[in-house]
């Protein structure tokens, strides 16, 4: 909803910027104007204390507003909030077509990046699932899918990265956290104390940061509220201990 008046120059340089954001969406947003000069009651309604102003609704409730004159990249920006982006619905549609076609229209989202990177995991493409979580390592969940891959690639874990992909997110965290407590800061190996060297050149160093990065990796897939993950965090901390 576009509060406006005829009298307001800022209004008229706005306006085409929401014409152009909303008819770009196709239906997904549907722009009013009101006239506040002709609709007093209805500006005082929603508090208008200045023109331009913007509000966005969604089942009666104002979810976004401005005010002021934006510049149609902030306009374009304010709508993305309002209706999903392609690559949202790409990503809702959730095969790894779609996901990767996402990817591809905003490959700055390590979010998009993990998702396509469990699809290519799920039929076994582990050096594909790697490419796609490249230049993604300031993200946790993806950061944990690189180190999955290199865990693997190595012998290590795998039984606990089988059992995620079972479903069973708590026998691979258990499974994980305690191989990563058998591995010990003075060079132990994991795995029963094998020789580290046994699994593709991984120092024991190497493999307990890899291990950790896996664990953090789930757990930020995870709900953080979840009782359960505050509980593997805690087992977590001590294994590092």
């Amino acid at each position: 909803m576009d509060f406006w008046a005829d009298w307001c120059g800022p209004c008229k340089a706005l306006s085409p910027a929401l014409e152009a954001a909303a008819a770009s969406r196709e239906g997904g947003v549907e722009l009013v104007k009101v006239d506040v000069d002709a609709n007093q009651q209805l500006a005082a309604l929603f508090r208008v204390q200045g023109i331009p102003a913007v509000k966005a609704f969604r089942d009666g409730k104002v979810v976004e507003e401005f005010t002021g004159a934006l510049p149609p990249p902030q306009v374009e920006t304010f709508f993305d909030k309002l209706v999903p982006s392609k690559a949202d619905e790409l990503v809702a549609a959730g095969d790894e077509l779609s996901l990767r076609e996402a990817a591809e229209l905003e490959p700055r989202r390590a979010d998009i990046a993990v998702a396509l990177a469990h699809a290519r995991l799920g039929r076994g493409a582990e050096d594909e699932a790697l490419e796609a979580v490249d230049g993604h390592d300031g993200d946790f969940a993806a950061a944990g899918i690189a180190a999955r891959v290199r865990l693997t690639s190595a012998g290590l874990a795998t039984d606990a990265f089988a059992a995620l992909d079972r479903g069973d997110r708590d026998g691979a965290l258990e499974s994980l956290i305690g191989t990563l407590g058998d591995t010990r800061p003075n060079g132990a190996a994991p795995d029963g104390g094998r020789d580290a060297d046994a699994g593709g050149n991984l120092d024991a160093e190497e493999a307990r940061d890899l291990l950790r990065r896996a664990i953090v990796g789930i757990l930020a897939e995870s709900d953080s509220a979840d009782p359960t993950s505050r509980r593997y965090r805690r087992k977590l901390s001590k294994a590092l201990g």
